[in-house]
This record gives structure tokens, C-alpha cells and sequence, in this order.
């Protein structure tokens, strides 16, 4: 067997992304296979027996987390996403994970409270020291956040794996849902698309792209804010699923259809010259492949509906409701038959 010089192998940087066979929330279990997974566990938020009723968002519309109502009269949310490494560098894949996390409590319309880690590692192939980095990374987030962290679980892991589970407080009659949509209402979207395509690049070829890096570690907390100030109702965030699925899910559970105006659509730069160049996850193709049945896609092209079926990682909220400094991309219209969303 080769013998390698301890010196020289340290010298060698670890890249994370090819310690996993995916990257990001690219990873996710394909939306229409989840679906069949939970179908029929809850039969809606009614359904958890006697207290049922206090599950305010549960399982039935699929929402980016569950709230609970408490007997004072304000509501818990709860949350937790994890996923293998979307970036090589340990600390900026920790401040994504966490911005990540704590997104879908600023997505309900929450404030996050507590946050625990929740960690997979190889420990036979990765060092202690990386995981600490990680936790690290996921620490100045949340501190950031205003959100404590006490501890969490961690595991021995074939692959790397972080994220976190979060607890939040909201209350429950100013939550953002998926389900209260409603026609005549604008599309707002408060970050770019395009991390998965660079994300992708970047796994495959070690290139860096500090603005998506900078896009996914930034917190939703001023963009949640400003949807309850604005008096929105309805919001999502935009990950795994990718724009396109994140917001069929919203039409569907509000029973409306979303117009998109492609070309409104912000994108990082770069990410169009990289679709065209083949750096493209399997997780965009089949989020696109899930929604072809209900879109209406009209003359755009497939490069197009892939850039805006493109599984992001801590992506921005997807807003029904103007916001001040962010682009509006469509509207909600009533509902069409067959069809829940609309590409111009």
C-alpha cells in the first residue's frame, strides 16, 4: 500500500462537497416522492386528538414549519433542516446551514428563541477540527439572529451532515402561511436565484463564488419583518425545491394561480453562463420535471424554467405582497384549471 507523507496530506485542503453525493438542499428527497411519504399521516390541523385544535400549522398544507398555539395566547414554531456540505470552506457551510434553518421561522412570520445543532460525521475520514469549525460558522449566525444555542445531537455518519433544529415564538395572528394566497395580489422575491447552478459549479470544479456564498449565509429576518409590516399574510421561502416548486406548493395549498414574469426574476451573476455550460444539479431537473404538469410555460425556453426551477440553498422569501427595495416578479390570479403556474 502507498504510504503518505503525514506533512504532505495536511498540506492538501479538504473539499467537502466530494465527501457527500450531493450538496445543499439540492439533496432533499424529491418534492413528489416526500409527498407520498407523509400522505395520510395527518389528516389536517385538527387531527392530533384532543388538542388537536392548538396545531395551528401542521402537516396538511406542507407550510415551512409547524406552530403550535400555547394557552397564553401566542403560538410556537418549529423547525429543522440539515444537509451535506453545499461549500468546501467548514465555517461558511456552518453559516449557511444555520441561516437556513432559522429561515423557515422568519418565513411563518417568527422570531427564532433557541436552536439546537444536529451533526453527522465521518469520523475516520474528516477531522474534529472541521466539525468545529462548522458548529463555529453556525454559532455567529445565530448570535446574529439573536437566537441561543444549547447543544443538540450529533452522530458517526458516513457523510458529513449539519443543520439545525429551531424553536421560535410567533404570534398566530400575524403569521405568514402558504395557504392565504389570494387573487390580485403581487409576487415579491427578496434574494436572487442561481446558488445551485454555482453550487454545482463549484462542487464539481473547486471554483468560489463569494456572492452566492454571501446570498445563502444572509438572514431573512429584515425580509420577514418587512412582510408583516407590509401586512402580508401569505410568504414561503425558496430552498430545495427551487422557485418554481415553492411557489406551485403556495398556489396549490391558496388555491390561485402564480403568474411569473421570467424576466423580473432576479439571478446571480454568473449562474445563467453556468447553466449554459452544464452545471446543473439532478435535484433542479426534477423539481422541474415535478411541476411541468401544472405550468403554463408559454414560449420560455427550458434553460429559463431551469434557472427558475433551481434547488437553492437558503434561498430568499417568496412573498405575496409588495416590499419595499425587492423585486416584484408576478402576481396571484384566480385559480385556472389544471394550473398553478403561469411563465411569461
Amino acid at each position: 500500500m502507498r504510504q503518505v507523507d503525514p506533512a504532505v496530506e495536511s498540506a492538501v485542503p479538504v473539499r467537502l462537497t466530494q465527501c457527500a453525493h450531493g450538496g445543499g438542499c439540492a439533496c432533499k428527497i424529491p418534492p413528489g416522492e416526500l409527498e407520498a411519504m407523509v400522505a395520510g399521516l395527518m389528516p389536517g390541523p385538527s387531527g392530533g386528538g384532543a388538542d388537536g385544535d392548538r396545531l395551528l400549522v401542521g402537516l396538511d398544507d406542507v407550510d415551512d414549519a409547524a406552530v403550535v398555539g400555547t394557552s397564553d395566547g401566542s403560538a410556537l414554531v418549529s423547525t429543522a433542516d440539515f444537509f451535506t456540505p453545499v461549500v468546501d470552506d467548514a465555517r461558511d457551510w456552518g453559516r449557511i446551514a444555520a441561516a437556513n434553518a432559522l429561515s423557515d421561522v422568519y418565513a411563518m412570520g417568527g422570531r427564532p428563541v433557541v436552536a439546537l445543532n444536529l451533526l453527522g460525521w465521518p469520523r475516520d475520514v474528516l477531522p474534529a477540527e472541521l466539525a468545529q469549525e462548522v458548529l463555529a460558522g453556525a454559532l455567529e449566525v445565530a448570535g446574529k439572529a439573536g437566537c441561543f444555542v444549547g447543544g443538540g445531537h450529533s452522530i458517526d455518519s458516513s457523510e458529513p451532515l449539519y443543520g439545525m433544529a429551531v424553536t421560535g415564538l410567533v404570534d398566530p395572528d400575524r403569521m405568514l402561511r402558504n395557504d392565504a394566497g389570494r387573487p390580485g395580489v403581487p409576487l415579491t422575491l427578496t434574494k436572487p436565484l442561481g446558488v445551485g447552478i454555482l453550487n454545482n459549479r463549484h462542487k464539481r470544479t473547486g471554483e468560489v463564488f463569494p456572492h452566492a456564498v454571501a446570498s445563502m449565509a444572509a438572514l431573512n429576518d429584515r425580509a420577514g419583518a418587512a412582510a408583516l409590516e407590509a401586512g402580508a399574510v401569505c410568504a414561503t421561502d425558496v430552498t430545495g425545491f427551487g422557485l418554481l416548486g415553492h411557489l406551485h406548493k403556495l398556489a396549490r395549498a391558496s388555491a390561485v394561480t402564480a403568474v411569473v414574469d421570467s424576466a423580473a426574476v432576479p439571478v446571480l451573476d454568473g449562474a445563467r453562463e453556468s447553466l449554459r455550460a452544464g452545471y446543473v444539479s439532478g435535484g433542479t431537473r426534477r423539481n422541474l420535471d415535478w411541476v411541468r404538469p401544472h405550468l403554463d410555460a408559454g414560449r420560455t425556453s427550458d434553460d429559463e424554467l431551469l434557472v427558475l426551477a433551481d434547488a437553492q440553498t437558503s434561498g430568499g422569501l417568496l412573498v405575496a405582497g409588495e416590499l419595499p427595495g425587492h423585486p416584484a416578479i408576478g402576481e396571484l390570479v384566480p385559480a385556472v384549471a389544471g394550473t398553478t403556474l403561469v411563465i411569461r
